[in-house]
């Protein structure tokens, strides 16, 4: 990516309703370039989509919570499966797999906390892969909507 392209992350990153042309207006470039650029970064997997951020309470999910599981037997079959049935529940947000002494962590959003004992009863401790959860209430949450490329070690840090 060069610079132009990193300037059409950031600004997308910040508003995906940017029209090309006012893409175009804010970068000083062609808005046939910008619409190429964009085209380009999207064939290469670097823009994977546009969508709205929505506050989880809005859609009745005031409690968020991370949970962390461990599973045996550490199999491929086993964790393709955790992955994939967990990430079709509802409550679900995300599903991380990690390496360390959790196998993974997913991330909840529920009506309340008796939504959540429920769900770590109900859909978690009945599974026999998992020996183990701990689980985090969320508190607060602060993101960067968009995040920086970093620069590449290979480069001298440019």
């Amino acid at each position: 990516m060069d610079e132009l392209d990193t300037a059409i992350v950031g600004l997308l990153q910040s508003d995906a309703r940017l029209s090309n042309r006012e893409l175009a207006r804010r970068l000083g470039v062609a808005p046939s370039t910008c619409l190429e650029r964009v085209r380009a970064l999207t064939r290469r997997g670097v823009i994977r989509g546009y969508h709205a951020d929505i506050d989880p309470a809005a859609l009745n999910r005031g409690v968020q919570a991370m949970v962390m599981v461990q599973v045996r037997p550490l199999s491929r079959e086993v964790i393709d499966s955790f992955k994939r049935s967990t990430a079709e529940l509802p409550e679900v947000l995300s599903v991380f797999v990690l390496a360390g002494g959790d196998d993974f962590l997913l991330h909840v959003a529920v009506q309340d906390l008796d939504h959540l004992h429920n769900f770590l009863l109900d859909r978690l401790s009945k599974r026999r892969e998992i020996t183990g959860f701990r689980t985090s209430v969320v508190f607060q949450q602060v993101r960067d909507p968009a995040p920086a490329r970093l620069p590449d070690p290979a480069s001298g840090g440019s």
